[in-house]
This record gives C-alpha cells, structure tokens and sequence, in this order.
C-alpha cells in the first residue's frame, strides 16, 4: 500500500485485480478551506494497453502491485513475435509486437534489460535508458552549416528514424535515448 501523494511516473499500482503502470501524475490543491488535495493519475494497463484516469484524495491509499523484474537477453526477432531469455533459470519467452510497442525499436541482438513478472507472467520488457546504435542510412554530412544547430534524419539498424546531427555519416554508432527516441552521443570506440 502506498499513499496517493506518494505515487510517480512508473509505478505499478493494483487497480480491480490488474496490473497498470502510471504513465502521469497531477496533484491538485484546491483553494477553499477544509477541501482536500486531489491527485490525477493516468495509468496504462500492462495487459492490454489501454488507458484509465483515476482520481484519488490525498489521504487514501492505493494498492501497488507486486511486480518482479529479472534480467533477461534479447535474443531475435521472427515476424512479429520477439525472443528473449531469463538470464538466472535460462527459460525462453516471447512477446508480440503490440505488447512491446515502441521499445522494439531499440532491441539488439545480445541487449540485456529487464522483464516485469506479475504472478508469474511476463508481462512487458523495460529498456535501459540508452542504447546504441548503428547507422544505415543518412544523407552526406553538410558542409558550412554550424551557424545554428540543425538536424538530419537518420535510419538505424533497427529501421527507427531518428534525427542526427549534420556531421555524423553512414556507418557511425550512435546512443539513443529509448524514453524519447533522441540521439545523445557518437558511441565510444
């Protein structure tokens, strides 16, 4: 049990016997006397993907859910279903692409995140904030063009777009941050 003032982006509360991840918080402090503080909460059903608003008062309690994460490996990708493995039992697991949404754009061969487990199912897989990628397709870099910063679509290895900037070439390694899809640096030789 967690109170509501307690609760943040990324939580995984218990509502009607189900798992939901907040995916916002807004608390609001209403200005006449004796009104209590409100928070909003937007949550995103880890089973199904759909959305629910809920508001709760500041004093009451919400169930958080009893989730597990353990490391795993992402192993290939046949069609529209992902492979990966437990890194402690060695089992393998599949997800389809729905249930991962945008985080496969950002799975390599070898990466190791982490998988969440309600009661024993696999539910979804969580990213590490950055990975790095390889470069397949950009247009040359430009010469002149550092007055201001511009940026260039780039295509990586996983088929994501994302925007670069001018100098980076074709063939170049680069990490992205997997919560908004940036680039943040030439990768480390």
């Amino acid at each position: 049990m967690i109170g509501a003032t307690e609760i943040k982006r990324g939580d995984i509360l218990d509502i009607d016997g189900a798992p939901w991840e907040v995916t916002d918080v807004a608390v609001q402090t209403p200005s006449a006397r004796g009104a209590s503080m409100l928070v909003k909460v937007k949550t995103r059903s880890l089973r199904t993907g759909q959305s629910l608003a809920r508001t709760y008062r500041g004093n009451e309690t919400v169930d958080a859910a009893d989730c597990e994460k353990r490391p795993v490996q992402f192993l290939y990708r046949q069609d529209d279903e992902f492979a990966f493995m437990d890194m402690g039992s060695y089992d393998q697991f599949t997800l389809r692409h729905e249930t991962l949404g945008d985080a496969a754009g950002y799975l390599t061969d070898g990466l190791e995140l982490h998988s969440l487990l309600y009661n024993g199912e696999v539910l979804n897989v969580e990213l590490p904030v950055t990975v790095e990628l390889e470069v397949v397709d950009t247009a040359p870099a430009i010469k002149g063009a550092t007055a201001q910063a511009q940026l260039k679509p780039a295509t990586l290895e996983t088929g994501i777009e994302v925007l670069v900037p001018p100098y980076l070439t074709t063939g170049e390694r680069i990490k992205v941050d997997t919560r908004d899809g940036r680039f943040v640096e030439r990768a480390k030789s």
